[in-house]
C-alpha cells in the first residue's frame, strides 16, 4: 500500500490548524493591541499653558508625539497636512480640541477621551472636526472595508494570469487593464453609490487602479520568479499580512509596532493611505504612498516581463527542436 496519500492527508491536517492559526494571529492580535504609539498630535496657546498639557501627553510615555504650534490657524494648516492626526488649543474658555475624523474616526474618539480626562471635571471641551468623515460613511466603516476587495481583486488578477498562461507584454497588460477596470467600478460604487469617498472622481479611480496594479503585478512577479509556489507567497503578504497590517480601519500608529510600520511597506496599506490623502486631505502626504505602490509595480511588472520560468500546467511545453540537417 503505498504511503503517498497517507502522507498528503497528515500534511492537509497539519496545516488547517497552521493556517487559520497564522491568520488568526496576523487578523486578531493586532486588533487586539490598539492602543497610541507615537501618535502625532498637535499643542498650541500661550507657551505656559501649552506647555502644561504637553506633559501631559508626554506622561504617557511613548503614547503621543507632541508637536507644538503657535496658534490656532497653524494647528489647522498641520491637521489639513496630515502632520498631526488633532490638536489641543489652549484658550481662556478652556481646551479647543481639533479633530480629523476622515483622518480617523477610532484617533479622533481617542483624543476626545483623553482630553477629557485631561482636565478637570467641570470643564468643557469644545471640539471642532477640521476634515470630517463624510456623510456617507461618518465611521470610515467603508473605506476601511474596502482594503480587503482590494487585495482580494490584485490577488485574483495575479493568479488567474499565471494560471492560465500569459507572459510577458500580454500578461503585463492584462493586469494594467483589469486593474484599471476594477478601479472605475470600485470608484463607481464607493464615491458616486454609496457617498463613502470624496475628492476628485479620476483621482480616486486612478489610487484605486494603483492600488490593485501593484499587487497584482506583485503577484504575478513572485509567480515568475518562484512557479506556483510564488502564488502562495503573494497572498501570504498581499492577504494575510497586508490587509491586517493595514491600519485602515484605526491608524499605523494604534498598531503593535513594527506592525504599522510594515503595512505602509505593502500595497494595501500604501494604497489606503494614498485613498485617505485623495479623497479627504487634496493629496496631502501622498508622496511616500505613491513611492511604494510605484515601487510594488515596477518589481511585479519586471518580473513578468523579464523573468524566465517553468511552464504552468495550463501552459504547452515546446518541443525541443531537432537540429537542422546540412549537406
Amino acid at each position: 500500500m503505498s504511503t503517498a496519500p497517507n502522507r498528503r492527508a497528515v500534511a492537509v491536517i497539519l496545516l488547517i490548524p497552521l493556517m487559520v492559526t497564522l491568520a488568526l494571529w496576523a487578523f486578531a492580535w493586532p486588533a487586539a493591541r490598539i492602543a497610541p504609539r507615537d501618535l502625532p498630535v498637535g499643542v498650541a496657546g500661550p507657551a505656559s499653558a501649552a506647555q502644561q498639557l504637553e506633559q501631559r501627553f508626554e506622561q504617557r510615555d511613548g503614547a503621543f508625539d507632541v508637536h507644538r504650534f503657535d496658534d490656532e490657524a497653524d494647528a489647522r494648516a498641520a491637521i489639513e497636512d496630515r502632520t498631526v492626526y488633532g490638536a489641543v488649543v489652549v484658550t481662556p474658555q478652556g481646551p479647543h480640541l481639533l479633530t480629523a475624523s476622515a483622518a480617523s474616526p477610532v484617533v479622533s474618539q481617542l483624543l476626545r477621551e483623553a482630553v477629557t480626562a485631561s482636565v478637570p471635571e467641570d470643564t468643557p471641551v469644545r471640539v471642532t472636526d477640521v476634515v470630517a468623515a463624510p456623510p456617507g460613511d461618518p465611521r470610515g466603516s467603508a473605506l476601511g472595508a474596502s482594503v480587503l476587495p482590494l487585495a482580494l481583486a490584485g490577488m485574483a488578477a495575479g493568479a488567474v494570469v499565471t494560471l492560465v498562461g500569459l507572459r510577458g507584454a500580454r500578461a503585463a497588460a492584462t493586469l494594467i487593464g483589469a486593474a484599471a477596470l476594477v478601479g472605475l467600478a470600485a470608484t463607481a460604487v464607493a464615491h458616486s453609490w454609496l457617498g463613502a469617498l470624496t475628492g476628485d472622481w479620476w483621482t480616486v479611480a486612478g489610487v484605486l487602479a494603483l492600488t490593485v496594479l501593484a499587487i497584482g503585478s506583485a503577484v504575478a512577479g513572485l509567480a515568475a520568479l518562484f512557479g506556483p509556489r510564488g502564488i502562495g507567497l503573494g497572498a501570504l503578504l498581499m492577504v494575510l499580512l497586508g490587509n491586517p497590517f493595514s491600519g485602515v480601519t484605526s491608524a499605523p500608529e494604534l498598531l503593535p509596532e513594527p506592525v504599522g510600520a510594515i503595512g505602509q511597506w505593502l500595497p494595501p496599506g500604501a494604497g489606503g493611505s494614498l485613498l485617505r490623502s485623495v479623497a479627504f486631505f487634496d493629496g496631502s502626504a501622498a508622496g511616500a504612498a505613491v513611492l511604494t505602490l510605484s515601487l510594488w509595480t515596477l518589481f511585479g511588472l519586471a518580473a513578468v516581463l523579464f523573468a524566465r520560468r517553468a511552464p504552468t500546467p495550463a501552459e504547452p511545453v515546446e518541443p525541443a527542436r531537432e537540429p537542422a540537417l546540412t549537406g
